[in-house]
């Protein structure tokens, strides 16, 4: 795929999520075939430009390209100098956040909070565009603020006249937070009214859901969240069926322990053993999520303080599994009822 620019191995994308996409997770989902990966947002904030977490959300270190640095903010000048600096910094796509629905991002008027004001929007993506001529400017946002204030359309026409490469459409408006269903034909009416790539996010969670989402919107490729928390291998899935109109086998118990394993040892790496341990221990609740003896399990993890006992439990957790089952089967990343029973 074609995209701003860059020569994508597909139309799939990981969408930008504070606390998760953070590199190792980035290039976990690109290994395992994401085309493209979104960083989670950066302050436009220059004052916190100097903290170890936006030193580590800046970091692109090994990565696969093409770079893509969400910003987040409600100022022009100040979003304009965070594009500028991720820009010097290795960025080759900015991405400004126009889709976050948190209380903390919107009571500063920033992320989906943002499409409140269209003046304000128009500042903002024009200042940025002019402030990186050479590098592409994408836009992600929901489709508005609240169902009686759907306003996607117009901020799409906006987008494009100032400059703007390519749109990201949760189709929730920020009120809806994650509650009910994305609206499709919102996405569809986009991708009708605008001449530049549209992406469709929200609920995309299997390989069936991902073809249907693309042929109601007709849009340039899908965006994946929270399906892929615990199963980064969605990607490939999902990459497999639109080639080949068939499901791949589901992965064995064996390679979703290596992923794991390796996911782990790469956020120590990254953020320390202190830390890394605890941010591994969302990752591994995901990943064990709807298995049986997993709550026990979550519990006795989540009094590990050390990376070695960490991957020990992981290794037992996972070594059960393998011997009731060689297969996960089922399509949120658990296993068949037979798996959860003897896996007790």
């Amino acid at each position: 795929m074609q995209y701003v620019g860059f020569a994508l191995r597909n139309n799939l994308f990981v969408a930008p999520m504070a606390g998760v996409t953070d590199r190792p997770f980035r290039t976990l989902c690109k290994r395992m075939g994401a085309g493209l990966a979104v960083s989670e947002m950066v302050t436009s904030n220059s004052l916190l430009y100097g903290s170890a977490k936006t030193r580590r959300r800046a970091d692109h270190v090994g990565e696969p390209g093409p770079v893509s640095v969400q910003i987040a903010g409600a100022d022009p000048a100040m979003l304009a100098e965070a594009a500028r600096y991720n820009a010097e910094r290795g960025a080759q796509i900015i991405d400004i956040n126009m889709g976050c629905p948190a209380k903390k991002i919107c009571n500063v008027m920033a992320g989906s909070a943002l499409m409140q004001d269209e003046s304000l929007v128009a500042r903002i993506l024009g200042a940025v565009v002019r402030a990186v001529p050479e590098t592409p400017v994408t836009l992600k946002m929901r489709t508005g603020w609240n169902r009686a204030n759907k306003n996607v359309v117009n901020i799409a026409h906006i987008a494009e006249d100032c400059g703007v490469r390519a749109l990201a459409v949760h189709g929730r408006t920020r009120a809806d937070q994650y509650m009910g269903e994305a609206e499709y034909d919102t996405i569809a009416e986009v991708v009708r009214r605008v001449g530049i790539p549209v992406i469709a996010n929200g609920d995309i969670h299997s390989p069936e859901k991902a073809r249907h989402v693309l042929d109601h919107t007709a849009a340039a490729g899908l965006m994946i969240g929270r399906a892929a928390q615990g199963r980064p291998w969605i990607f490939r899935e999902i990459e497999h069926f639109l080639s080949t109109g068939e499901c791949l086998p589901a992965p064995q118990v064996s390679e979703i322990h290596q992923i794991c394993r390796t996911h782990l040892a790469d956020l120590h790496a990254f953020y320390g053993e202190k830390t890394g341990v605890g941010i591994a221990r969302k990752h591994i609740a995901w990943y064990t999520r709807g298995l049986a003896g997993s709550s026990a399990f979550r519990r006795t993890m989540n009094q590990l303080d050390d990376p070695g006992a960490q991957g020990a439990a992981i290794d037992e957790f996972f070594g059960r599994l393998a011997e009731a089952s060689d297969r996960f089967d089922c399509p949120m990343g658990g296993t068949a009822e037979t798996l959860r029973e003897l896996a007790a």
